[in-house]
């Protein structure tokens, strides 16, 4: 078995990053270095010479022989030695060709300082075209327009800033360099330390995506936090968050919620801000905490850093007074969080030693006489309580608190509980309670002043981990044996050859029938007798609406016939129609009518769409329908593709939600199938590109099953831009049939109740070989673990399985390619069970892995073995791969260089 990074139980990082020699270089170039006070020049070379980072520094000016007393040079030709890292502080119209000097001479990354290039309009775009030809592949950059980057734990100062900030272990980044200088100097005052302090800029190279791979590799980096005006390359920064927010949290404040706002943004950083909504679904898609407040920042940062998230809603408060216990319930409601209800255990467990008239309830009231045991005996009642998910201690002080010993004894019960519920704390008070709450911190309970701002953190916290949950909940597979393509392509392209854009109801329920949707039976009549006809086919009463390729708006005249239960009705509504169109919009617009059964139920109608974000592509729509949609607005969001948890998700976060799990006496909805129906429909949006939106309303769902009553399609015309699905799909072109009933094709997160059989058939020897110690069954197949196997990426990895379907469902093989940050590399994995080894699958699934390789555009496929594993060794080798000793004794490298294949 061939060895390869595991991702949960391996830590390792190979090579350096590619935004090393930014971050951390040993040799750094300031083009505009000046001794005018003031200047950006001056003073970003005093702050890099004033602390030392232990490399060397160049300045660069033609018109002088030194600056600040250190020798300068006129050119960066000129320097006696190559440099890591150029800092531009010049005009802008001179900077593409301070560029290209730099990749001329081989500077590895590059921070423009400088402003002026498309926050001023046309002429600054174009600047910026000019440096994106010539840096592309060859130069990293940072900026335009910012104000540096800081690496406080080597004392790197690379800003024009002021002031240095603190070590510490929060990434900062921020679009905003004068939002920098403000949190730097806050961050000072309240002795907030951070990993890097970063001014991201227009983000003309380097941007969310790059900056949260290199901190999610940083082991100084606990957490990410982001200050957003865009979010510039959607599909990199969500591939990048996803991957890293999981064991790094990521929170970001993002601005231009409101649209005045959003052109305030636009103006300053020349990038326009989409929907909001949508941004608010993709940060819940990759796991990313959104706050509305600055503060809000760095009280999630220390929190997620130091506490367990929340596995549900419910929030215990411990509190000796009342007040502070309502101020907190009301804010944590609002917030979307929920009071514990007390059991009956609880209660009697409380009765004992809390006096008579105690609350009772949640908050629990323990008096404004209670000393440090009783908040300590009331927290270990609590940490047992399993239908609490957090809790909050409250202390107001009065003549008989103590609050610092009333904090040693809360560290010690909750030291000694073993629980993994989060505790905040709120020690309410001045100087006097300062001791306590250093006390509580030091142990890692968060402290907050007021108790309501306490309960906003942990309402934060739930969301958070509940976005994470659905990320990695395990889904049950979707059928897509109904999936008939060619119709789909066969509709699309006669649309197309008809030069139209809008398909008629027929076409559209056509291709929902194609991804299979159930739709109301709709037939197309040209004639009375013709839509007779096909009323009698399906049934009366009948619905007639107008057949129409030209007008989106067909009750505007007269386009709609309800409840007709004969013939002749049918022909006098045929002959209205035609009238009434005839008369108000031209014969031409006249095609004929459909036919279709008219629906009676007591069902709900919901509305499931999808148009085109300019950001994001494709996004999904799910809610409320009929009529009133626009007015109830009561809608859920999300991104494409979904599987079957993202699909309870998005129903979960409306308020019919509610009734379609049964209210009143009514029956439920079949929520599995409707689910269903949500995943094969966000299939369809990601498969077909040329629709530009499409929607079901209503879709009727009722306990007797789900139909589509409406829908209508509009494709993209050649002037509408396409934007590409902000998340990869299924790469389902990477699927070969191999032999014996053996299916080669990408895993999938609905994989992982056969990954966890697969590992029964793995022996201890081959556990050893793949990964070089021995590793648990039980630790092979924790869920935790085999959401980062089965959960891919597949921008950033892919892991072929050998799947054998009969007699039953099997997996009888996995091959791993994991991509390597910021060049085209890729890692990869190979593990084959007992049974299974010496028949030819780790042959096939290698080989094809190689295939997807190249279709990646990759160069290089790596990855490490023990030199013992001879049938791994003859394996490579007989693929092609080149074997060299690795560093350490009893492991070899295996390499093989790649010709990527064209794009199709």
């Amino acid at each position: 078995m061939l060895y390869c990074p595991d991702p949960v139980t391996d830590v390792w990082k190979t090579g350096s990053h590619p935004l090393d020699p930014i971050f951390s270089p040993r040799s750094v170039a300031v083009i505009g270095a000046t001794e005018r006070e003031g200047s950006v020049g001056r003073t970003v070379l005093w702050n890099l010479i004033s602390h030392p980072f232990g490399g060397t520094v160049y300045p660069i000016n033609p018109k002088r022989h030194n600056v600040l007393g250190i020798r300068a040079y006129d050119r960066i030709q000129s320097l006696p030695e190559p440099v890591d890292l150029a800092i531009i502080a010049i005009p802008a119209a001179g900077v593409p060709a301070v560029v290209q000097e730099c990749v001329e001479v081989g500077v590895k990354g590059a921070i423009i300082l400088s402003a002026g290039f498309k926050e001023t309009g046309a002429a600054g775009i174009q600047l910026e075209h000019q440096i994106q030809q010539i840096a592309q592949g060859k130069l990293r950059l940072i900026g335009p327009n910012c104000l540096g980057i800081q690496n406080p734990h080597i004392g790197f100062n690379a800003t024009f800033a002021s002031q240095m900030a603190r070590p510490g272990n929060v990434g900062f980044i921020s679009q905003s360099g004068a939002l920098c200088t403000s949190i730097l100097d806050w961050s000072l005052q309240e002795n907030v330390g951070f990993s890097a302090f970063i001014s991201l800029g227009s983000m003309l190279d380097v941007g969310w995506g790059d900056l949260i791979d290199y901190l999610g590799d940083d082991p100084h980096t606990h957490s990410i936090v982001l200050y957003m005006e865009s979010i510039g390359d959607a599909r990199s920064f969500l591939s990048a968050a996803r991957e890293v927010a999981l064991s790094k949290p990521i929170i970001v404040i993002k601005a231009g919620r409101t649209q005045a706002a959003a052109q305030a943004a636009a103006s300053h950083t020349g990038s326009l801000t989409g929907s909001d909504d949508v941004l608010d679904a993709a940060f819940r898609r990759c796991g990313v905490l959104r706050v509305d407040h600055i503060e809000d920042l760095f009280d999630m940062a220390e929190v997620l850093a130091k506490q367990p998230r929340p596995k549900g809603p419910y929030l215990t408060i411990i509190t000796n007074a009342g007040g502070p216990g309502v101020l907190a319930t009301d804010a944590l409601i609002r917030a979307g969080g929920s009071l514990t209800e007390l059991s009956p255990t609880t209660v009697e467990a409380l009765n004992p030693f809390l006096p008579p008239h105690w609350s009772h309830g949640n908050p629990i009231d323990i008096l404004g006489d209670a000393e440090p045991e009783r908040f300590a005996q009331a927290l270990q009642v609590v940490l047992r309580d399993p239908d609490s998910h957090g809790c909050l201690l409250i202390l107001t002080p009065q003549a008989m608190t103590d609050p610092t010993r009333t904090a040693t004894q809360v560290v010690e019960t909750w030291r000694n509980s073993g629980s993994r519920q989060p505790i905040l704390a709120s020690w309410m008070g001045g100087a006097e309670v300062d001791p306590g709450e250093a006390i509580l911190n030091q142990a890692g309970i968060p402290t907050y002043r007021y108790p309501d701002q306490a309960a906003r953190v942990f309402s934060h916290l739930w969301r958070f981990s509940y976005s994470l949950k659905a990320l990695y909940e395990t889904p049950t597979l979707a059928t897509h044996e109904q999936i008939e393509r060619d119709k789909v392509e066969q509709l699309l392209q006669q649309a197309e050859v008809e030069q139209r854009t809008l398909l008629t109801e027929a076409e559209s329920k056509g291709i929902l029938a194609a991804y299979g949707i159930p739709v109301v039976p709709t037939l197309v009549a040209d004639s009375p007798e013709g839509a007779v006809r096909a009323a009698e086919g399906i049934g009366y009463p009948v619905v007639l609406k107008l057949y129409s390729h030209t007008l989106t708006h067909k009750t505007d005249v007269g386009g709609v016939q309800l409840n007709l239960p004969d013939a002749e009705a049918v022909r006098r509504a045929y002959q209205q129609i035609q009238s009434n169109v005839t008369e108000k919009a031209g014969p031409e617009h006249f095609q004929g009518v459909t036919v279709q059964p008219m629906i009676r139920t007591d069902g709900y109608e919901l509305i499931l769409g999808s148009s085109q974000d300019p950001q994001f592509g494709p996004v999904l729509v799910f809610g409320s329908g009929g009529q009133l949609v626009e007015v109830f607005q009561d809608r859920s969001i999300g991104l494409p593709p979904l599987n079957s948890t993202l699909a309870r998700r998005m129903m979960e976060n409306t308020l019919i939600y509610k009734a379609l799990k049964g209210v009143r006496g009514r029956k439920a909805v079949d929520l599995e199938a409707l689910e269903q129906l949500l995943v094969h429909f966000s299939q369809l949006v990601a498969e077909q590109p040329r629709i530009k939106e499409i929607d079901i309303n209503p879709l009727l769902a009722s306990p007797e099953g789900l139909l589509a009553l409406d829908a209508r399609v509009i494709l993209r015309s050649e002037q509408d831009p396409q934007v590409p699905l902000a998340i990869r799909p299924y790469p389902m072109q990477y699927t070969w049939p191999f032999r014996d009933g053996i299916t080669i094709r990408p895993i999938r997160p609905e994989d992982e109740p056969l990954i966890i059989a697969f590992h029964k058939h793995v022996s201890d020897k081959s556990v050893y070989l793949r990964y070089f110690h021995a590793m648990k069954y039980s630790a092979r197949v924790d869920h935790d673990r085999l959401t980062r196997i089965c959960f891919n990426d597949y921008d950033r990895e892919i892991a072929l399985v050998a799947e054998r379907l009969e007699p039953e469902p099997a997996i009888l093989g996995v091959c791993r390619l994991t991509k390597k940050h910021g060049i085209p590399e890729a890692e990869f994995a190979m593990l084959v069970p007992d049974p299974y080894q010496r028949q030819g699958i780790g042959t096939a699934l290698l080989t094809h892995l190689t295939e997807v390789a190249r279709w990646e555009g990759l160069n290089r496929l790596t990855g490490e073995m023990l030199s013992e594993n001879e049938a791994m060794c003859r394996l490579c080798k007989r693929i092609g791969f080149q074997l060299q000793p690795a560093g350490e004794p009893g492991i070899l490298n295996a390499s093989l260089a790649l010709t990527p294949l064209p794009e199709s």
